[in-house]
């Protein structure tokens, strides 16, 4: 949700806010919204942590649809202190660091088209709201959300944003947490995601593999397609724990040395969960070159 060259729409708040305009919604825009829910719904028992469906009840609300924004912020303040507020879109960094580390979590107050249910570009109130607000009823993971973005706040004036939003994509967008022997869904953008919910688990093609706050960091991403990387944590108590109990600055400095890691590579030390075939990638690079060529 943060995008540093942004320039503030006219009608937004001075920290981006807008109002939400949950009366402007369609009853279109609100079937979208039960359709989504009531696919996932169905898809995530059984893969998502359980703390994620615990979560779920936050948005069952009085009212049908897309949920209202002051009533689930009600919600969330009673059970971590968060709330919700609507923001036009991608939000400059200052800004999205700014309210998570004062337990206000941005989210787009549009939904996507009925034709676009399996893809959007841009993250929309279905992404934002079903993906995120669930955990953040959670006290572990909402405090390591406002860790997140006073670590934030601290990055931006060591001109390390970069290596910071890596650690947002592979955890809060796109993680996975261990569960005894095996392995759950967390991240956002994954349980948002009725194909990614079950790429990320079942499909041979991506390496799994254990949470490393550095590692993560120096490991670049994709933003148009699965991940080829998904990197497991051990428990919401460990992330907040490394979070809190690292000095970044030092880490930083460590990592402007050290080159980028390749999207899809392994490192002789990684802890390998599931070592990938890669075969989702290639196929992918074979399609685009076919279409380059023809």
């Amino acid at each position: 949700m943060a995008d540093a060259s942004l320039t503030r729409p006219a009608g937004a708040a001075a920290d981006w806010t807008i109002p939400q305009g949950w009366d402007r919604y369609s009853a279109e825009d609100h079937a979208t919204w039960d359709t989504l829910f009531e696919r996932q719904a169905k898809l995530l028992p059984g893969r998502v942590a359980p703390e994620f469906i615990a979560g779920l009840d936050v948005l069952r609300l009085s009212k049908p649809g897309i949920p209202d924004f002051d009533e689930l912020s009600d919600r969330l303040m009673k059970a971590t202190g968060w709330q919700v507020v609507a923001v036009p879109g991608l939000v400059p960094d200052d800004v999205f660091f700014d309210h998570l580390a004062n337990r206000r979590f941005v989210s787009g107050n549009f939904i996507r088209r009925p034709e676009q249910l399996d893809y959007l570009q841009e993250p929309d109130v279905f992404h934002d709201v079903f993906g995120h607000v669930p955990l953040l009823a959670h006290p572990v993971f909402a405090d390591y959300m406002q860790a997140y973005g006073q670590g934030g706040q601290r990055a931006a004036g060591l001109g390390a944003i970069q290596r910071l939003s890596r650690l947002y994509w592979y955890t809060v967008e796109f993680g996975l947490i261990r569960d005894g022997d095996g392995m759950k869904l967390y991240g956002a953008g994954i349980v948002s995601s009725s194909a990614e919910s079950i790429f990320a688990l079942e499909d041979p093609s991506p390496n799994r593999i254990g949470f490393d706050l550095a590692r993560v960091m120096r490991t670049e991403y994709r933003i148009d397609d699965f991940q080829q990387n998904y990197f497991v944590i051990d428990s919401f108590d460990d992330l907040l724990d490394r979070t809190l109990n690292t000095d970044f600055g030092p880490l930083y400095a460590e990592l402007a040395g050290q080159p980028d890691i390749p999207v899809g590579a392994l490192l002789p030390d990684d802890h390998v969960f599931t070592r990938g075939t890669q075969a989702h990638a290639r196929a992918n690079h074979a399609a685009s070159s076919q279409r380059l060529t023809s």
